[in-house]
């Protein structure tokens, strides 16, 4: 996920975020102001964030002052400006008790907000660490208004205000939220990482006025709808201002691709990920201990395989146990040029790639949209979603909000960096729900009856899915090397091997089963109408699994000289297919260079003008023919907007 979630309470506001967080993650020198800590460190001011700031007299984008956090957040969630308004009162001749309850919204708490974490895709923020001024500047305004539409959802869908006896009443916060967001660049490590702390407060106002508390736990079973919603604007805000698209990849075999932007090589992201590899060696000396891990009587503590749970929490001491002491931040202007002097000599790719980053991924979105269409079809999209959100959680039991961050991700990987229309993926959602899930509530409390905490399950059999095994029992001789795969009994340790060598065996993965069972559902609807139509699976495979390239049918030769008829002409090319699994990104697969980056650049552009100009040529006699059935639900992206550059030609 792109976006994380940590607790914030009122001792942590002063011993961590106030002397680091506020000055980019750096150590504020003592007795520093903040406005002066932050120029120091070269990072912007803090700026207020949400609709609830009208309530508290302040204005979006104002910037946020020491006493102003110090009030909201470390002194147990009282007004920004409380100091001024308890002067005020003690001016006006109210006492030191009746000022001071004044200056409070509502009950004291504990729990004073939650730090939101929100950081593009790796390919994102390699274009901004390598592009010009204002290839930056356009990443950082798409990283920003993704962040407001994040925030805004969260107000309208996500948070509520519990109050009453055991918080049986709940209540959306009508007014809005407060938050202050806090700009950084680097990770750690000292490699390009723009991210942003989004310090949201858990006080809001109820239809009353009185002052509540947000519910932190509806925020927490959210975060995975929110990284979704925010990895899909971000990407297509970029995409299109830039003329870019983007492509998945396959990170970890058996889990879900990550959508990347095309064109920038997987090496460029390594080289950042130098934290990376240091979790993931630490991971495997952890792993090797919990599957050898013995009580006094010889037996195994756990089971001799590794689970997602499990492997999951050592994920966490692992990035716990080698975390590297923060760095001294440095002003963006000088981090660029040594991320660039660095990448150039450490990262293996080719100096004039890194220097023409962007252009290279905007010759590869020009070769990939001229391939690949992105059409979403409602119906099959909510079959899709069903089907993965049924394989991926425990039992086949879900909940709507895992509905929708399913839909978000599959829109991401279908539309490939395009704009689509708002409300799309709560329509895929609607559909999902009224057509494949079945209600299984038992709401015998006040919580079961709302509608964001209704469980669900498939209404179809997936019995023809194969069953995942059950891991063994554990093997009770400690000198056996853990069995290659959960179904066999445990191997002898080969001679002259140590137990650090063995090859961890893990469960396998549940998306592979995901992407399974919505195949055999898809396949089961190739023959089957539904309000009469029947279902066109095969095109719609072919958007919902962009990877496979499509190439134009070869005309006859004593037809060579003439214009290609409108419709549907195109057929998977399986040789490019299989180099394309084969190969990292989708540049990779096409053996693009400099050159032929150059070429495809100008053979698209010329191919999407000619397309342009035969569909307006046939869309006047095309639209008065074509009748679109009432059920018929089909989402074409929107248009690009313009952007100053090279044309992206797309």
């Amino acid at each position: 996920m792109t976006v994380d979630i940590r607790i914030v309470r009122a001792g942590q506001m002063y011993r961590y975020y106030l002397r680091e967080t506020v000055v980019g993650d750096g150590r504020r020198p003592a007795r520093t102001p903040l406005r002066a800590a932050q120029e120091q460190a070269g990072v912007p001011a803090g700026r207020w964030m949400g609709r609830g700031l009208a309530a508290l007299g302040l204005a979006p984008g104002q910037e946020v002052t020491e006493a102003q956090l110090r009030n909201l957040f470390g002194e147990r969630g009282r007004h920004p400006d409380a100091d001024r308004i308890e002067t005020d009162r003690l001016a006006a001749g109210d006492s030191p008790k009746k000022a001071y309850r004044a200056g409070a919204l509502g009950r004291r708490v504990t729990v004073t907000g939650v730090d939101f974490v929100f950081r593009p895709q790796p390919t994102i923020y390699l274009l901004w660490a390598f592009g010009d001024e204002e290839t930056r500047l356009v990443i950082e305004a798409a990283h920003e208004r993704a962040i407001e539409r994040v925030l805004e959802w969260i107000e309208d869908e996500v948070a509520v205000i519990r109050y009453g006896k055991d918080g049986v009443y709940r209540v959306r916060p009508p007014g809005g939220l407060v938050a202050a967001r806090f700009r950084h660049y680097e990770a750690r490590s000292g490699r390009p990482l723009l991210h942003d702390h989004l310090l949201l407060s858990v006080k809001g106002q109820r239809l009353d006025g009185k002052w509540g508390s947000i519910h932190t736990t509806a925020l927490h079973e959210n975060t995975v709808a929110a990284s979704a919603l925010y990895n899909e604007l971000v990407a297509s805000e970029v995409c299109e201002a830039l003329g870019l698209a983007t492509e998945p990849r396959i990170v970890t075999p058996g889990r879900r691709p990550v959508m990347e932007i095309a064109g920038v090589p997987h090496e460029l992201i390594r080289w950042t990920a130098r934290r990376s590899d240091q979790i993931a060696a630490c991971l495997a000396e952890l792993e090797h201990e919990y599957v050898t891990a013995v009580d006094d009587d010889g037996e195994l503590k756990f089971l001799p395989v590794v689970s997602e749970r499990a492997r999951a929490k050592m994920n966490q001491i692992a990035a716990r146990k080698t975390r590297p002491p923060k760095r001294k931040t440095q002003p963006l202007a000088q981090l660029r040029v040594w991320w660039k002097v660095s990448a150039i000599l450490t990262s293996k790719v080719a100096a004039d790639i890194i220097t023409n980053l962007l252009e290279h991924a905007r010759a590869a979105a020009a070769a990939i949209r001229a391939r690949v269409a992105a059409v979403v079809d409602v119906a099959l999209a909510a079959v899709d979603v069903t089907a993965t959100v049924f394989v991926m959680n425990e039992g086949g039991r879900f909940h709507r909000r895992h509905l929708l961050a399913e839909a978000r991700r599959y829109l991401a990987l279908v539309l490939r960096g395009r704009r689509r229309d708002p409300g799309l993926d709560e329509e895929i959602v609607a559909a999902a729900i009224s057509t494949h899930c079945l209600d299984i509530s038992e709401p015998t409390t006040t919580i079961g009856l709302l509608a964001d905490y209704r469980l669900y399950t498939a209404r179809w059999d997936l019995a023809d899915l194969p069953a995942r095994r059950r891991p063994p029992a554990p093997a009770p001789d400690p000198d056996r090397q853990p069995p290659a795969d959960p179904g066999e009994p445990a191997a002898l340790r080969p001679p002259g091997q140590d137990a650090g060598e063995w090859e961890i065996p893990r469960i396998p993965l549940q998306y592979d089963r995901a992407v399974l069972a919505s195949a055999v559902v898809r396949e089961k609807l190739r023959t089957t109408t539904v309000r009469g139509r029947a279902y066109d699976v095969v095109a719609h495979q072919q958007a919902a699994m962009p990877e496979q390239l499509l190439a134009p049918e070869p005309a006859a030769p004593e037809h060579d000289d003439q214009e290609p008829e409108a419709g549907r002409g195109d057929a998977i090319d399986m040789t490019a297919l299989r180099a394309w699994r084969k190969s990292r990104t989708d540049a990779e697969a096409l053996d693009l260079t400099a050159d032929r980056l150059r070429r495809i650049w100008g053979a698209a552009t010329k191919m999407v003008n000619d397309s342009r100009a035969r569909a307006d040529r046939h869309s006047a006699p095309a639209d008065a023919d074509t009748v679109r059935p009432d059920d018929q639900q089909a989402h074409h992206p929107q248009q690009p907007a313009p952007h100053r550059g090279r044309e992206a030609g797309h």
